[in-house]
């Protein structure tokens, strides 16, 4: 596990930050409850117990559900109630859901659960927590949430998987759920009033994600700012427009950062220099893609910014329906309702898709022999015999034309359900989706472009900069440089490792000092 991210993480009343999510999700870091939450979990308890001997129906406790919600249950109905709930919701199809994503989710429900508001019994929140720390990973199917009563289908499978039903993965190995917690020692559930629901209403699924995509995509900021670096030096460009004065003249923060990493990247370089004059008499200034680099990763970054304040926002929340109060009323709500979230999402799918465009115009740039200033068409070796990176080239376009698809907003649309009383939905799961597939594209777009500019630098005379050239080595142990023709989609995937493993962002801020986030 990196050292940047906590081995336990205390699940307590309070909220959990982003980066404790990514270390149960992503690197499974063990999941403690606070005394303090179970005690608040208890004493809200106390109170669903009281109103489910009240006569007077409650939403949630003695009533059916959305467009059900008239009905009053009789006491001896509602733990099946609870279990038809939980059975019938648990509805998702398609392709299986990353494992990651998976606990996430668990891992934000569960923080909800702790938060007292949600009138569960201790045991539920403590079967929740060991379910998590044995690896017990529900099977969540793609399709299935439409982001409004919260992440309703996927949050069912993981409910239904503590009940003991349904299919989960161990290992990556599939299981029946009931052997899985049999075998990890765990108690299946037996769910009583208010449980069932409290298990499936919430925004965890689209918040999961979008913690994920905010760690991946601020490692994505500082990649696009190395690999602009090697860009300019391996067209020969200049770094006399990432002056930090230029950048004080249009004070948006993102993008004084991501200047001063291109600057600190490419400082010191021989290439540079030796091509200065000749710059400054013949070119005089750099394309767009070049020039405006920190204009538009400046951008990228300002709106992660905010994206990852929605997410802290929702971190901190108690998403239920209904929810008990801190008075002891139970309240029927709109929390769950995913929109905030949604357009987080949706935002940075937008923003993704124009980081990974202007990648894609830069490398273009070095494949064209009348704009890559003296190098050979395609960086070929011998062009004619040689294709160089052409295809390369083709597979950064046909991502990048994919992500510009994927940034159609899902929060714009919405399809009513549960016979109109759910008629104004968020679609922030879909959101979430989609974003996942745009930080990949990304990753993969940028990771070409890096290759293709360390082809070139090495082509090119004179010694790069320290930034520059500490990538091109960390890239050179595992992929070999310039030369004939060979078979390149292998390279292609290394450096993608590279580039999403963090390990190329190490090598510059071990030779340079550390890049601003």
């Amino acid at each position: 596990m990196p050292n940047a991210y906590p081995s336990t993480v205390t699940v307590g009343v309070g909220a959990l930050t982003i980066e404790e999510v990514v270390a149960v999700a992503r690197y499974g870091a063990t999941v403690e409850i606070s005394a303090e939450a179970l005690d608040e979990v208890a004493s809200t308890r106390d109170r669903v117990e009281e109103l489910a001997q009240d006569p007077t129906p409650v939403y949630g406790i003695s009533t059916g559900f959305g467009a059900l919600a008239r009905r009053h249950i009789p006491e001896e109905m509602r733990a099946q109630l609870q279990l038809s709930l939980v059975r019938s919701h648990a509805a998702g199809t398609g392709p299986e859901v990353e494992e990651e994503v998976i606990r996430a989710l668990m891992l934000l429900r569960l923080s909800t659960l702790c938060t007292g508001r949600t009138g569960v019994r201790p045991v539920v929140v403590e079967t929740y927590a060991k379910a998590l720390n044995a690896g017990i990973v529900p099977v969540v199917r793609e399709y299935g949430s439409l982001g409004c009563s919260g992440d309703l289908a996927p949050l069912a499978h993981c409910a239904l998987a503590l009940l003991g039903e349904g299919e989960v993965r161990v290992g990556g190995e599939l299981k029946d759920a009931g052997e899985a917690l049999a075998a990890a020692g765990i108690e299946p559930l037996e769910l009583r009033e208010k449980e069932g629901l409290a298990l499936i209403n919430g925004t965890d699924g689209m918040l999961g994600q979008l913690c994920l995509a905010i760690t991946d995509l601020r490692a994505a900021a500082k990649t696009a700012d190395i690999a602009t670096a090697m860009t300019v030096e391996g067209l020969l460009g200049t770094l006399v427009v990432f002056a930090d004065d230029l950048q004080q003249l249009r004070p948006h923060p993102g993008q004084a950062d991501s200047a001063a990493n291109i600057r600190q990247v490419a400082d010191g370089s021989e290439i540079l220099a030796a091509a200065l004059e000749e710059f400054k008499k013949n070119q005089v200034q750099d394309a767009y893609s070049v020039r405006c680099a920190p204009q538009v990763a400046g951008g990228f970054r300002d709106t992660l910014a905010h994206t990852a304040q929605v997410a802290e926002r929702e971190l901190a929340a108690a998403v239920d329906n209904p929810v008990v109060a801190k008075d002891g009323r139970v309240v029927s709500n709109g929390n769950f309702h995913g929109a905030p979230v949604a357009y987080a999402l949706d935002f940075l799918s937008i923003v993704t898709a124009d980081l990974a465009s202007i990648s894609e115009r830069r490398t273009d740039r070095f494949l064209d022999p009348a704009r890559n200033r003296g190098l050979n068409a395609f960086l070929a070796d011998d062009p004619g015999v040689d294709s160089g990176h052409m295809i390369a080239q083709y597979a950064q376009a046909g991502i990048v034309s994919e992500l510009k698809r994927l940034a159609t907003p899902a929060s714009a649309d919405s399809i009513p359900s549960s016979a109109m009383q759910e008629d104004h939905v968020s679609m922030g799961w879909s959101a979430a989706r989609k974003l996942r597939k745009a930080v990949d594209g990304l990753q993969r777009v940028l990771a070409v472009e890096i290759l293709t500019a360390a082809r070139a630098i090495d082509m090119r005379e004179g010694t790069p900069a320290g930034g520059t050239g500490a990538v091109i080595a960390a890239l050179r142990e595992t992929v070999p440089g310039p030369g004939t023709d060979r078979y390149l989609s292998p390279e292609i995937e290394e450096t993608v490792r590279l580039v999403k493993s963090g390990a190329l962002i190490d090598a510059v801020e071990a030779a340079t000092g550390m890049l601003r986030g």
